[in-house]
């Protein structure tokens, strides 16, 4: 990164500018977020909108890009080690299926109570792990980068976080999500107290470290809360959409918890963002990651017959042919609680976008900033920082191009653990 050379009188500009920017002159509007700063932008499986998932290369172009924070899902290998990769099962993220060397390997295993065939993590050693190469998982993406980039270590993801930080003049955060903790459990590689231990090396244990942990099940980060007072996230998962009512729809094994299916609670993921389902988290956890229709549902026009209307006319009835509904109060609930809300994934591609969005990936942002979401997930994180630069001039807030906006980004604020009854 080059270092830029400032007039006096530039600088003294620019301190004006920034000064009526950020409630001088201008008087700029308010941010909607808890915490009264800009919207978070969470690089989702690093830059996974153009390189394979959970990569050092794609990290750092999510980084490139302007993500504050970037986010790898943990998974555990035989020998113990905490790799990023999004499941335990690395078929369809890795091209271990094409190594003769361990075709051996492919197995059947539960993963939160379905079979899934193929090879697992927890079957390899790293330096066996070392010995494979990340693959583009969606089909209607590149894949151009197959097979060129390694699978990182969550102590090579931490280091390149910090190392690009220093060299930017900006913090860039880690959202470390521990994938299937009753899986891991079940194998005696809990990873939980392996995950603390690496946070312990960077001096990552307080309410201000730059790391959020998340997770879909609930014990883990009730026990996570007993530990440490890294920040905490309880998402909360859901199967498909009722096109009529807008709601999310929920099937095994995306209807609850696993550890509550397994303790043989009946209660669904929809539960959790209810007033009471929101104060219970506000117990053990510092934020709620919702999927995006919680927050903001989508709905399609139905005729007389009852049928989905094809609004597109594309010959297809599909989630380009929904519409965005009016907000949900879950933000509102959350934020009564001091709850923040991170929601996910953002995506540019137009089969994921809904109608009313005219094709333009940055009109739902803006949907979602508006409406006061605290930070989301991006597989673009340029066009979600896009979209945000969008917001800021429309709050009379946006202070031009930089490395961090000095009005406040929300990059490393401290959220302290709730107590609510």
């Amino acid at each position: 990164m080059s270092v830029r050379l400032f007039s006096l009188g530039a600088v003294a500009l620019a301190t004006t500018l920034t000064l009526s920017a950020c409630g001088g002159n201008a008087d700029p509007m308010p941010f909607q977020t808890l915490n009264g700063q800009a919207p978070l932008v969470i690089g989702h499986r690093g830059a996974a909108g153009t390189l394979p998932d959970h990569t050092l290369e794609g990290y750092l172009k999510a980084i490139d890009m302007g993500a504050d924070f970037i986010e790898p899902d943990l998974v555990a290998t035989k020998d113990g080690e905490l790799i990023a990769r999004h499941e335990p099962n690395i078929t369809g993220t890795t091209d271990v299926a094409s190594r003769p060397e361990f075709a051996s390997r492919k197995t059947t295993r539960k993963v939160d109570g379905v079979d899934e065939t193929g090879w697992f993590a927890t079957d390899f050693t790293l330096a066996e792990i070392k010995t494979l190469r990340a693959i583009q998982p969606l089909s209607d993406r590149s894949t151009a980068y197959n097979g060129l980039y390694q699978i990182p270590t969550f102590r090579e993801v931490l280091n390149l976080a910090k190392t690009e930080g220093t060299k930017r003049g900006r913090t860039i955060g880690v959202y470390p999500e521990t994938k299937h903790p009753t899986y891991h459990e079940d194998a005696n590689l809990k990873l939980e107290d392996r995950l603390l231990a690496i946070l312990a090396e960077y001096g990552y244990t307080k309410k201000d470290s730059p790391v959020i942990i998340q997770s879909f099940e609930t014990a883990n980060l009730k026990y996570l809360n007993t530990k440490t007072d890294v920040r905490l996230a309880q998402l909360v998962d859901g199967d498909d959409y009722d096109f009529k009512t807008g709601a999310v729809t929920f099937a095994a094994p995306f209807d609850r918890p696993y550890d509550w299916t397994r303790a043989g609670k009946t209660e669904l993921f929809g539960s959790m963002v209810t007033p009471a389902g929101l104060a219970d988290i506000a117990k053990y956890a510092d934020g709620v990651g919702p999927w995006k229709p919680y927050i903001i549902p989508v709905k399609g026009t139905y005729g007389t017959d009852g049928k989905m209307v094809d609004v597109n006319k594309d010959g297809a009835i599909n989630y380009m042919d929904a519409s965005s509904a009016a907000p949900t109060t879950l933000i509102a609930d959350a934020h009564k609680l001091g709850l923040t809300v991170h929601t996910w994934t953002f995506r540019n591609e137009p089969k994921r976008l809904t109608f009313d969005l005219k094709g333009d990936p940055k009109a739902e942002y803006l949907l979602f900033y508006r409406a006061g979401i605290d930070g989301l997930f991006s597989d673009f994180s340029d066009t979600a920082v896009a979209a945000r630069n969008d917001y800021l001039k429309a709050l009379g807030r946006y202070v031009g191009p930089g490395p961090a906006n000095p009005c406040g980004n929300g990059r490393g604020v401290a959220l302290g653990r709730h107590t609510a009854a």
